[in-house]
């Protein structure tokens, strides 16, 4: 804060810069891009998390632990699902399937091998601070999906979707 700065002075500043600092960032996005991906995503995340609701109900009476392997099994279709949508309404990138499958694999893999690791942490503090028993696992799989949007968003223009001029 600086001395005789009128009260609130220091906050305006740290909301312009962060105004300012979004603003930058979204010059790098063309108009409707960023809408058109939550939009698909929207999607992307609903086929995601049926398979992986779907085969955590189909796996629990058989397997300990099956949302583990629910969410293992669901990313592997999730992450082409994706990719055809994101390669033909968002980023509308023209031939290269099997380079840019590859590279999304590995922006997903990323962020599906996060998810593991983080939904047994999740799952088990639900469990603990909540009455939501059976259902932690949905719950914390929502969660997981929520968190990894924007990263995934900023990988796949940065990486998988990047076009040869800006190399």
């Amino acid at each position: 804060m600086v001395l005789g700065a009128p009260p609130g002075a220091a906050r305006m500043t740290l909301l312009s810069n962060k105004g300012e600092w979004l603003g930058s960032v979204m010059r790098h996005v063309p108009p409707g891009q960023f809408g058109r991906y939550l939009l698909v995503g929207a999607g992307n995340t609903l086929f995601g998390f049926g398979c992986y609701a779907g085969l955590t109900a189909l796996l629990t009476p058989h397997i300990p632990h099956a949302y583990i392997l629910a969410a293992a099994l669901s990313n592997l279709f999730n992450i082409t699902f994706s990719y055809l949508s994101y390669k033909r309404f968002i980023f509308k990138t023209r031939g290269n399937y099997v380079r840019e499958w590859m590279k999304c694999v590995a922006v997903y893999g990323g962020a599906s091998l996060f998810a593991v690791m983080v939904l047994p942490v999740i799952v088990f503090f639900i469990r603990h601070l909540t009455p939501m028993d059976a259902s932690a696992p949905y719950l914390a799989g929502g969660i997981v999906a929520a968190s990894t949007a924007v990263a995934s968003f900023i990988g796949h223009k940065s990486f998988t979707f990047r076009s040869a001029k800006l190399r």
